[in-house]
């Protein structure tokens, strides 16, 4: 019996620690690479804002030392340095944030989006407007001074964990008789005595690569939130779920009408037919005056009618001339079928997909219903053609107009259709007329 798997590959370091082939997995040297990563990024990008706010540890380092001396000089230093952090800084900070967002795919692999939208304005000035006024701007500051002072220690806890694991695995080897060496809380004089502690060194180091992984998995949590539009990409998941579920359930429910068709075509209309079958037979071998004959020729025309109507219902359900010709073929059909003169011109030299061949099928057809029902037209047109990779289609009527989704006419569940498949509806309907419904389906 085969066997599938529901455990999802991780997206993240984090998610992966929870794994059994952790260790083994491309996730520890992950997460050491973006730590060890993270120390010249830390030089590189700190030395602009070091150089900003260095007056200012100096201030603060005098005041508290009790220094009086060229205090008011050191002061105007350290306003200067803090105006052109705040002026600059942001400037700056945007390409660390540009830096870290790539860097950010070391140790997750979600998509990674920036949290500005597009300027529409031309020029430099609308750039620094957004720079300085979106809060995101002040985020990735926010980031980029969080780089430069506390993420370095925590990544240099773990390394501290790291180096001293290293050093009690090598315990045996650089002890010798005559020195001794301290191993954590104790020394120790022989080889033989250090191996216990080598042991121990060895199991704090792979809790080591734990430790390494856990913290870079907090500081991809940090960036993330601080240099990504989390909500917008939480809403884009929410909504691509949406349009997914959707499209299965509009695939489901044209599977079940396929089931109907064929059940209603090969069970209901065969027996039908033999009903229809025996009541001639039984027709021609009664006498033409009696009552029986009477009650069985109405009972065959019956039968007769029951077959055509159940003819127009399956194909209502699930039309032949779509399925095997077509949409041309299918619109011609509807437009032959409508009780006002319709002229159809149809330019889709291509079988397109089931699905969007199906809801341009029954668009026309309900739209045709309305027409022949509430419009009191005297004419109308359908018109398709395929516009790069758009199917457009449109139904136009003289009739009176005033088409609403609250009155029922169908619109409303036609557009909750469309929309299934990416596309978009407008209908045009003053009163008076005429009527226009257009819409388009990517295909």
């Amino acid at each position: 019996m085969a066997t599938v798997s529901t455990t999802a590959k991780p997206r993240t370091v984090l998610d992966a620690l929870s794994h059994r082939t952790f260790l083994i997995s491309s996730w520890p040297w992950r997460a050491l690479l973006y730590g060890l990563s993270t120390g010249p990024m830390t030089l590189l990008f700190g030395l602009p804002f070091g150089f900003c706010l260095l007056p200012l540890a100096v201030l603060v380092s005098r005041v508290v030392q009790g220094q009086t001396s060229d205090l008011g000089l050191v002061a105007a230093f350290s306003v200067f340095g803090m105006l052109l952090f705040l002026s600059a800084g942001p400037a700056w900070a945007a390409v660390v944030a540009g830096v870290e967002r790539q860097r950010l795919r070391m140790v997750d692999l979600n998509p990674v989006t920036v949290p500005f939208g597009p300027i529409s304005e031309p020029g430099w000035w609308p750039r620094m407007r957004t720079r300085y006024t979106e809060p995101a701007a002040w985020r990735e500051l926010g980031y980029a001074v969080l780089l430069c002072t506390a993420i370095p220690a925590l990544y240099s806890v773990a390394g501290m964990v790291a180096l001293f694991a290293a050093v009690l695995v090598a315990s045996p080897l650089l002890v010798n008789e005559n020195d001794t060496i301290s191993v954590g809380f104790t020394e120790v004089s022989t080889p033989g005595g250090a191996v216990p502690y080598a042991l121990a060194g060895v199991v704090l180091l792979v809790l080591s690569g734990y430790l390494l992984s856990g913290f870079a998995g907090l500081h991809a949590m940090l960036a993330r939130s601080l240099l990504t539009d989390g909500a917008a990409e939480k809403l884009r998941g929410e909504l691509t779920e949406v349009s997914q579920s959707r499209t299965r359930l509009l695939s489901a429910f044209d599977a079940e009408r396929k089931r109907i068709e064929r059940d209603l075509h090969d069970g209901a209309q065969q027996r039908l037919v033999g009903l229809s079958l025996q009541l001639g037979l039984a027709k021609v071998d009664l006498p033409p005056d009696s009552a029986a004959a009477k009650a069985v020729s109405d009972a065959h025309d019956q039968a007769k009618k029951l077959m055509v109507e159940l003819r127009e219902l399956i194909n209502g359900i699930h039309p032949r001339a779509l399925a095997e010709l077509g949409l041309p073929a299918a619109l011609e059909e509807l437009a032959d079928g409508c009780a006002v003169p319709v002229t159809v011109d149809v330019a889709v030299p291509v079988r397109l997909p089931e699905s969007v061949e199906s809801t341009a099928y029954f668009v026309v057809a309900e739209s045709l219903t309305n027409v022949a029902k509430h419009s009191a037209a005297s004419c109308a047109s359908v018109t398709a053609g395929i516009v790069g990779r758009v199917l457009t289609i449109e139904v136009w009527d003289n009739g009176a107009g005033g088409a609403e989704p609250s009155r029922g006419t169908g619109i409303t569940g036609l557009s909750d259709r469309v929309a299934v498949l990416g596309g978009r509806m407008w209908v045009r309907s003053p009163v008076g007329g005429p009527t226009v419904v257009r819409v388009e389906l990517p295909c």
